[in-house]
């Protein structure tokens, strides 16, 4: 396994549970948007953008950068959180999330906020259009990494299947795609909607090779990527088990709050507990 001490481990996991708060303060702001699958990734934009990804704020175009793709353009407050927290705007400028001329906007939009490589809203494109860049990095002999970020209900997208082949036949191993596997869509579950299992078997079958992780365990994140980055001659596809909600009680694995309004006093609420999430992990990381 790789190593990463727990002292950057307790770091991450506070990142990730301030990532979370911004994800509550921007959407009741906003008075809409979607909480369930953006607090369920805040451990993986965590690792990603503060630990694994090449990366400039300075310089969001930079040529030798990773690519980092969002399918499920839907959970974009968490990658805005996460940007902004990196440095690539304000952040003060999350509180402008879903509003007119805002950079910010409800799904992710490439000519308005540089840090961005494709505009997302009708899902299934992402893999698509990352396999595409992992390609042309292949094509131009250039060593940076496409990462594609997905919901599972995606699955059931027939151009999603189209690039899954694409990018076996091609033996893209500078691609990993990373599943957000929360069992939840809008109207209930995954399984009972449109069944998507066996994923596994399914990538595996347009040869890839996948990989399971807990997508709330900051060292089973980083162990899944660094492997990803040893498998030669095959894309990856890292299934990473997510809870929806994550951290906020009431929220948790409850398919309603894939896009909920607020009522009176939740958000606070869900604050309230995340900020008690915080002093624990303070504590924590002060003992390691």
């Amino acid at each position: 396994m790789p190593h990463i001490h727990d002292r950057k481990i307790k770091r991450l996991e506070m990142i990730a549970n301030r990532l979370r708060q911004h994800v509550i303060t921007m959407i009741a702001q906003a008075g809409s948007g979607h909480q369930g699958g953006a607090l369920g990734m805040a451990d993986i934009f965590a690792v990603l953008y503060f630990h694994e990804l090449h990366h400039d704020p300075k310089r969001p175009d930079w040529k030798d950068r990773d690519r980092l793709l969002l399918s499920n353009g839907h959970i974009c407050p968490i990658r805005y959180a996460a940007m902004a927290e990196a440095g690539y705007f304000p952040v003060k400028e999350l509180l402008t999330l879903r509003q007119l001329d805002s950079r910010l906007q409800g799904h992710p939009e490439r000519l308005r906020l540089p840090g961005l490589e494709t505009t997302s809203g009708p899902l299934g494109e992402g893999l698509a259009q990352g396999a595409g860049m992992a390609y042309a990095a292949k094509m131009d002999k250039k060593t940076w990494r496409t990462y594609v970020i997905e919901s599972d209900a995606e699955q059931a997208i027939g151009l999603h299947w189209e690039a899954t082949m694409f990018a076996g036949k091609n033996r893209l191993d500078n691609l990993t795609c990373i599943i957000d596997r929360n069992n939840m869509q809008i109207d209930g579950d995954t399984e009972d909607v449109m069944p998507v299992e066996p994923l596994p078997e399914k990538f595996e079958a347009f040869g890839w090779h996948v990989i399971e992780c807990c997508g709330n365990d900051i060292a089973d994140i980083v162990r899944a990527i660094e492997t990803a980055k040893k498998i030669h001659q095959r894309p990856t596809c890292i299934i990473s088990h997510t809870i929806p909600g994550r951290g906020v009680s009431f929220m948790e694995n409850d398919f309603h709050w894939h896009s909920q309004l607020f009522k009176p006093g939740q958000a606070d609420q869900a604050l309230r507990e995340l900020k008690a999430i915080e002093q624990t992990l303070k504590a924590d990381h002060a003992a390691v």
